[in-house]
């Protein structure tokens, strides 16, 4: 079978070798899956870097989320089992993990309906508590952890605020449904958002940035406001004043959505389900924003790193494509 392998660190485009390869060989508790579509995620590139929190051996299979099949023929979503990632023609799962895929969806975007919405929904329904009626800031609105958020958000009857990098990006973030776009390089960040909210702020942030987008936030948080920390692209981490916290009467919540996997599972499902149902109905839709085959997979993890993608890139294998 054909696999991206990654053989030593750095950037996607310069470590990302496509090989033939024997298939992956399931362990005990796992399954083998045929890939139908997999998604390209911002952790694919930064585990080509070997910056992640997981660090599997080299030489690795980079792709965390997929659409696959079961050899029984079940059409499936599952985060694969690493060093046996999704671009590949075949990958392997926990059995345990493997989760139905949405008959509303095609495979490409049944594989995104999985990290970012999951994300989405335990950051702003299980963390954040979001209610009907607030205000929800969505940072990279326009990307894949954002377009999540932002759909999940008018579901929930949240009024969205977006904020994005550029007007391509912008008009990415309409079509999404944001009630308010704000374009951070040719706006004012904090006094639009005040604007936008009478200086009242957001109740909810959904921050899956870091660095200017966390100050930003701490600065336009409402009154018993809560700002969920999801991951850092910007490449920044930043060091929240808690006294700032105290002052404002505010919450900062961390996100790990793959501790649930081990913490409490049941809940995973519960989510999948309530996804799904959301899928069935129209409410949410994954934006894929590219399909490409196999072959360009090194290119696609490439452009996610350098930030220039919106919604989701989808790894077609020669099969599904």
């Amino acid at each position: 079978m054909q696999a991206w392998h990654v053989h030593e660190n750095g950037e996607p485009s310069e470590v990302m070798r496509l090989a033939e390869v024997e298939r992956p060989v399931p362990g005990a508790g796992q399954v083998l899956l045929r890939v139908r579509a997999a998604n390209v995620n911002f952790p694919d590139a930064l585990m080509c870097r070997g910056q992640y929190q997981v660090r599997p051996p080299l030489p690795f299979t980079p792709g965390v989320e997929i659409c696959g099949e079961t050899e029984d023929g079940r059409r499936v979503i599952a985060n694969p089992a690493l060093p046996y990632g999704g671009f590949a023609e075949y990958a392997v799962a926990d059995a345990a993990a493997v989760l139905p895929a949405p008959g509303s969806l095609d495979d490409a975007e049944a594989a995104a309906l999985h990290i970012g919405y999951q994300t989405g929904w335990f950051g702003l329904h299980r963390r954040a508590r979001l209610e009907a009626g607030e205000t929800l800031l969505v940072h990279a609105a326009a990307g894949g952890v954002g377009s999540a958020a932002v759909q999940l958000g008018k579901a929930a009857g949240a009024c969205v605020i977006g904020v994005v990098g550029g007007a391509a990006k912008a008009a990415v973030a309409r079509e999404l449904g944001c009630d308010v776009v704000v374009d951070r390089h040719a706006e004012d960040v904090i006094a639009a958002v005040k604007e936008a909210t009478s200086g009242r702020g957001a109740d909810v942030i959904y921050d899956p940035v870091g660095g200017d987008a966390y100050a930003q936030s701490a600065k336009v948080v409402a009154f018993e406001g809560r700002i969920v920390v999801v991951g850092f692209a910007s490449g920044s981490i930043p060091n929240p004043a808690l006294n700032h916290a105290l002052v404002k009467n505010y919450a900062i919540l961390g996100l790990h959505w793959g501790l649930y996997n081990t913490k409490n599972p049941k809940l995973v499902g519960q989510c999948h389900e309530q996804l799904t149902e959301l899928a069935a109905r129209g409410a949410i839709k994954p934006l894929i924003s590219e399909r490409v085959p196999l072959d360009r997979a090194a290119e696609a993890v490439q452009k996610v790193a350098d930030g220039r993608s919106s919604g989701r890139i989808a790894v077609l294998t020669e099969e599904s494509a």
